[in-house]
């Protein structure tokens, strides 16, 4: 029997894992019925969709605040920002490796800087053109990725 630790885990987890896991489930294909509320599920079918989460918090403790800390700030999104979340998170994943890296790259920079100069450097960034972007980035690479970052 899960602890009410362990359970407010699983429900702050939840929608993550809803959100990236399983977005088929999320919208049926044309002319079938949604799927059943929470409450309709069986405990098989709840099981399974918690089961992602309970792999990756199990198999990975040092990223287990990270996840904690993600699922908390789901939680405290509007469903304007759920919805800007997903698109966002769907871009990144179909988005070119190069491309990819040189995002983190901008956005490694972006952070260290002051509002003024953030803005600056956004503006000079949708100036450049591909290749002058990819010699920024190449002498401006992004940090290697922490442990925590995925």
């Amino acid at each position: 029997m899960p602890n009410i630790r362990t359970r407010s885990i699983a429900v702050l987890l939840l929608p993550l894992a809803l959100a990236f896991a399983l977005p088929a489930v999320a919208q049926p294909a044309d002319g079938a019925s949604p799927p059943p509320a929470w409450d309709q599920l069986t405990q098989a079918q709840r099981d399974a969709l918690i089961a992602p989460v309970r792999q990756r918090w199990n198999d990975h403790p040092e990223k287990r605040a990270h996840m904690l800390a993600h699922a908390e700030r789901w939680q405290d999104m509007d469903p304007g920002q759920r919805e800007r979340a997903r698109r966002g998170a769907e871009r990144w994943r179909k988005m070119d490796p190069d491309k990819r890296e040189a995002m983190r790259a901008l956005y490694a920079r972006l952070r260290t800087l002051p509002e003024a100069e953030r803005a600056a450097l956004r503006e000079e960034w949708r100036a450049m053109g591909p290749e002058q972007r990819r010699a920024w980035s190449k002498a401006n690479p992004a940090p290697p990725e922490a442990s925590g970052d995925r």
